[in-house]
């Protein structure tokens, strides 16, 4: 089935994108740094660095089985769908909502994504504190607002995330989407490929490893913020303390407009794609 003109605006806009990631080239500084990342973590024996993986590995996979089996994301679905019916009436299922055009559907993400900008904001602001227990909480908080509003774009678009496929597609758009802009490329060429060599979307046969050497620096910045956190919390004005706060709001916040940025685009080629196909 042939584009509307939206629909074509909306795939060049994401071809675009596209074109500018795949360009991007790192400079001497970014190389550096990740030598040394890759050197340090290299001098740990190979097999602390397996387990290390598998547990992370493990780790993110069971979140995101919490995170889908959620009274909390039930109820996001359930809001979704509500959305999909003032558009049309028939909807009952994630799949249906395929029949809204890209418009209705960019408008119900949007709406998704938005909320969870705010929450990751609001989830900065208060480890910026400077609270122990705050601070702590600060890299799990994060994982869940943006594993979660991968699967809630994802659903938006029509894609189910409780197959073996969608699953393991939604973990390495995270992942993809943490990853550092000279090293993301990478990640959604895998993406790309992964998705013309499958033509059923129900398991799985890619590689399920998902956690890397390259993945690091995401955390060791979360880290380092927490660092300038503690560094500025006793800078205080009226009492509060505002520097502290606002930069792990706006590290927070950058976080997820990365990955929701990335998460919008890849389901929004997925949807396009499919009405090509058609």
């Amino acid at each position: 089935m042939p584009l509307t003109d939206r629909e074509t605006k909306v795939l060049n806009g994401i071809r675009d994108w596209e074109r500018n990631l795949l360009n991007y080239e790192a400079n001497d500084f970014q190389l550096t740094y990740e030598k040394n990342l890759e050197r340090s973590f290299m001098l740990l024996p190979e097999k602390v660095q397996q387990q290390f993986f598998s547990v992370m590995d493990s780790w993110l996979f069971h979140l995101h089985s919490l995170i889908q089996g959620s009274q909390l994301q039930m109820d996001a679905k359930e809001r979704i769908l509500a959305s999909g019916r003032i558009f049309r009436e028939d909807i009952e299922k994630i799949t249906d909502l395929k029949q809204l055009d890209i418009n209705q559907l960019q408008y119900i993400a949007e709406q998704q994504i938005a909320r969870h900008r705010l929450y990751s904001f609001a989830q900065g602001g208060l480890s910026g504190t400077g609270g122990t227990l705050l601070l702590g909480a600060d890299i799990p908080a994060m994982a869940v607002i943006n594993l979660r509003i991968v699967q809630l774009i994802a659903m938006t678009y029509g894609f189910e995330v409780n197959t073996p496929f969608e699953m393991m597609t939604s973990l390495k758009v995270f992942h993809t989407a943490t990853l550092p802009a000279r090293i993301k490329k990478a990640g959604w060429a895998s993406l790309m490929a992964e998705l013309e060599a499958n033509d059923e979307y129900y398991f799985y046969e890619g590689n399920e490893e998902i956690i890397d050497i390259s993945w690091l620096e995401q955390p060791i910045q979360q880290l380092l913020k927490a660092m300038v956190i503690i560094l500025f919390r006793k800078k205080v004005i009226q009492g509060i303390p505002l520097v502290s706060m606002a930069i792990g709001a706006g590290a927070n916040y950058q976080l997820t407009r990365k990955v929701t940025e990335l998460a919008h685009k890849y389901y929004q080629l997925r949807y396009l794609k499919e009405k090509e196909e058609f």
